[in-house]
């Protein structure tokens, strides 16, 4: 699995050097919200600021798609992932895509 240390939002890795690259990565988890985690989270809104049951809903699907997006590097042969980017779409009414995707590379310390 690549190293997540070696995956960032930028177009080069510092301190490294791009020897190939193996193009186009992903990682997509798709999660819908349970009818128990609507009611704990409408009743977190009557009260106003964070929704902590989203925040974790959030942060877990990230993570798992982020996961993916590594698993799917390593497959490839990379040892970083560089313009590391997410992106997110409702399919239906209660159901998130969550996209993880950037360009595998291989790196060498300069």
């Amino acid at each position: 699995m690549v190293d997540p240390t070696m995956i960032t939002t930028s177009t080069e890795l510092d301190g490294h050097r791009i020897v190939r690259n193996l193009g186009v990565v992903r990682g997509i988890t798709v999660r819908s919200r349970s009818v128990l985690g609507n009611i704990a989270g409408g009743l977190q809104t009557l009260f106003g600021g964070q929704i902590s049951i989203y925040v974790d809903l959030c942060e877990k699907t990230r993570e798992e798609a982020f996961q993916y997006m590594m698993q799917h590097a390593a497959e490839r042969g990379a040892n970083a992932v560089i313009c590391m980017r997410y992106d997110a779409n409702e399919v239906m009414n209660g159901v998130t895509e969550v996209l993880a995707y950037g360009t595998a590379v291989v790196v060498e310390k300069e």
